[in-house]
């Protein structure tokens, strides 16, 4: 990898992956308004978008070890740039929601690759703790800038505009990224796991449904879907997420770790924006501008969190992000029924430096699990944070209800505590 605009496009496009799981969100009242949709048609939004990321992330990663990353990446960024298209001149919610499901399938096809590219131009480890940091820390602020970026756009252009954005970055970012040239890899045999990735798609569907409109016939579609979901998996040759026994546990704990936090973050972020437009009155533009203190910290510490985790260890990095954190939702949690905004400001900019610091030693976490598999393994930890997402999303919008209820707001401060109890004790637990 010689040009150096090719780690720059790699990391764009990993920004513009998690962009769009966040950056709809202020612009849901304008689509609702457009678009002649309800609660459920709003929340399908985002979730369309990261139910097939999560779903399809793992076999992804098999997709770009067997036909090649390089590949997978640009297929994956034409895809996606076609489906943003789809998505801005969308006429109904049908087709928006279609178009989100499409960007969700582009994205988890080449979200795997643009790690595994840039970790294979290494030379060693502290190189590649490096990359990780990098890496970590262009995805950790493209959460809480969808948002901001989302206000902006929206109360200038309309909804239409969070969409057309994508166009042009993935125009450009193509181009370094199919003329680059990479180490050949050996070839491998492995075969994409299709039904294992089907019935994932199908579990997570159902259980985001089952959440936000409770229904015993899904319910039960469901418990099928995970039924031959683990059959299938046992049977399977190559399975969604096939690593050396000794890495399994390591795997799963890092996975655990980054599912619940995008469980908390996304779910939070839902209710935050929702907050600040519904509840405060605030403008697009001025509610994406409030959550800028928690965006600043995000690109800042990747680069720290890489040494600290050099200096003390990956999980006692996590587990001091995962207080610090805990401490900012819960001044989040003071501040909602108040008008304090230090307290407000503080729990934003907790929230966002240990979100800073978490996302890297979580993902290093999960490379290190693995290091003979590192496009299975990035999939596999990218897949949980997109599950914990959507799950999250689901979970904060049934408990907090539609905004103009009466009880939207205490729904709400017990959406913040419940993340700040969640993130407290995953602390506790994995210091070691």
């Amino acid at each position: 990898m010689t040009d150096r605009r090719t780690p720059f496009a790699l990391c764009a496009g990993y920004f513009l992956v998690l962009l769009d799981v966040t950056v709809v969100n202020v612009a849901l009242p304008s689509l609702g308004t457009s678009l002649h949709t309800g609660a459920s048609g709003l929340a399908w939004i985002v979730d369309a978008y990261t139910t097939p990321l999560a779903a399809l992330l793992p076999a992804s990663g098999a997709i770009g070890e067997r036909l090649g990353h390089r590949r997978a990446v640009v297929a994956g960024f034409a895809a996606f740039g076609m489906a943003s298209v789809l998505c801005a001149v969308a006429p109904s919610i049908l087709v928006l929601i279609v178009g989100r499901g499409v960007q969700g399938v582009a994205a988890a096809l080449m979200l795997p690759g643009t790690l595994a590219l840039l970790t294979e131009s290494a030379v060693d480890e502290r190189a590649r703790t490096k990359i990780v940091a990098r890496w970590a820390a262009v995805g950790g602020a493209a959460l809480p800038a969808g948002p901001l970026l989302g206000g902006l756009l929206v109360q200038q252009l309309g909804w239409c505009s969070v969409f057309w954005v994508n166009v042009p970055v993935i125009a450009a970012a193509l181009i370094p990224v199919a003329a680059a040239r990479f180490l050949p890899r050996p070839p491998t045999s492995r075969r994409v796991d299709w039904l294992g990735a089907g019935l994932l798609a199908l579990l997570i569907g159902s259980v985001v449904t089952v959440i936000s409109a409770p229904s015993a016939v899904v319910a039960l579609l469901a418990v099928a879907a995970a039924v031959g979901l683990v059959h299938a998996e046992r049977r399977s040759p190559d399975p969604l997420v096939r690593v050396e026994p000794s890495a399994r546990r390591p795997l799963l704990r890092a996975c655990v770790v980054a599912g619940l936090m995008n469980l908390c973050t996304l779910g939070v972020l839902f209710v935050l924006t929702q907050l600040f437009q519904d509840v405060r009155g605030l403008s697009p533009r001025a509610a994406g501008l409030s959550l800028l203190p928690a965006m600043l910290p995000l690109p800042l510490l990747g680069p720290v969190a890489g040494r600290i985790v050099t200096v003390i260890g990956v999980w006692r990095t996590a587990s001091a992000a995962l207080a610090v954190g805990a401490t900012g939702f819960a001044l989040l949690a003071c501040s909602v029924t108040g008008d304090d905004s230090a307290v407000l400001f503080a729990g934003l900019v907790l929230w966002g430096s240990g979100l800073g610091v978490l996302t890297p030693a979580v993902v290093t976490a999960a490379l290190r699990s693995a290091p003979r598999s590192a496009g299975t393994a990035s999939g596999a930890s990218n897949a949980s944070r997109q599950l914990g997402g959507t799950i999250g999303v689901a979970v904060a919008g049934a408990i907090a209800g539609a905004p103009d209820s009466a009880r939207f707001v205490s729904h709400a401060t017990f959406v913040l505590i419940g993340a700040a109890v969640c993130f407290a004790v995953t602390a506790a637990l994995v210091y070691r």
